[in-house]
């Protein structure tokens, strides 16, 4: 290597750290940071983005006015109509809405059926007039089971309704019962309806319902259904038996083409049990039935 080469290859190893300290005070000047003795504590760095200051409690005097102190200055009588419109505005507005919860054909041992279960409202969030009807049909044969009900609602607490009226029975024997009850949404979602019947000849009976909505994908609905019927006495004359008379439980997956109208297919078995089992065997029944269910479910 050449002696002029050897020394300029010196001197630029000798200037590298006085570059590389001017550099880092130049970037010192150029954040705007001095170097701080030793010891002393660092100032805090600025918040970027500074939220909202805290707001100042309200005055003593806040609130203390007249409570309708409009009607000072316009009378109560102008205000009146703005004031009802408020309260239909936010939450007092009647509305309508009814829905085929169930609406299907039931392929089973025997004879198929058709059932329906359908039911609706007029009302306010806190106040309703419910009507609902359910039946099945054996085809070829009589109605098996059809009621239509009338009832008040009345909301009791959050999410449930305390129902009172009657239901008239469409198939034989006719019967008309006294209805209270409640319905309503328990923890996790279960969609729950339970009344207490008591005819006209003193039959008292019960029925208890719930089910709940698994959304698979946010078109396919899987919907398990429990339906318990209770009786405080024989009534033999619509094969009754005294205790749990029947249970119902089907699972039905159905997909929603829009929010208002979903098709489904599902299953279901159904239950005699007790004495209720042993009327519907002298009655030439099967206590137990299983059928394969098509239907559609909608509301508007």
């Amino acid at each position: 290597m050449k002696p002029s080469a050897i020394g300029a290859l010196l001197s630029a190893l000798l200037a590298a750290p006085a570059l590389a300290q001017s550099q880092a005070g130049h970037d010192a000047h150029a954040g705007h940071q001095m170097p701080q003795p030793m010891g002393e504590p660092q100032p805090e760095a600025a918040d970027p983005s500074p939220g909202p200051s805290m707001e100042l409690p309200p005055p003593e005097e806040a609130g203390s006015g007249p409570p309708r102190a409009a009607d000072a200055i316009w009378g109560a009588a102008a205000m009146a109509p703005s004031r009802t419109a408020l309260q239909q505005e936010h939450g007092s507005t009647d509305t309508a809405w009814f829905q085929a919860d169930r609406l299907e054909y039931q392929a089973r041992p025997g004879h198929d059926g058709l059932l329906w279960d359908v039911q609706g409202y007029i009302g306010n969030p806190t106040s309703k007039l419910w009507l609902k009807s359910e039946g099945e049909i054996a085809l070829g044969e009589e109605v098996e089971g059809a009621e239509v009900q009338a009832l008040w609602s009345k909301a009791v607490a959050p999410f449930w309704d305390l129902q009172l009226g009657v239901r008239q029975d469409l198939a034989r024997p006719s019967d008309t019962h006294a209805v209270i009850g409640v319905q309503g949404i328990a923890p996790y979602e279960f969609d729950i309806e339970a009344a207490l019947f008591l005819s006209q000849r003193g039959d008292l009976t019960g029925r208890i319902e719930a089910e709940l909505d698994q959304r698979i994908t946010q078109r396919l609905i899987l919907q398990p259904r429990i339906e318990l019927n209770l009786a405080a006495q024989d009534i033999p004359a619509r094969k009754i038996g005294a205790g749990l008379d029947r249970i119902e439980a089907g699972l039905r997956l159905r997909y929603q083409i829009v929010p208002e109208f979903a098709p489904y297919l599902g299953i279901e078995q159904g239950w005699k049990l007790g004495d209720s089992a042993r009327l519907a065997r002298l009655a030439g029944e099967k206590p137990q039935v299983t059928s394969v269910v098509m239907g559609v479910r909608f509301w508007f």
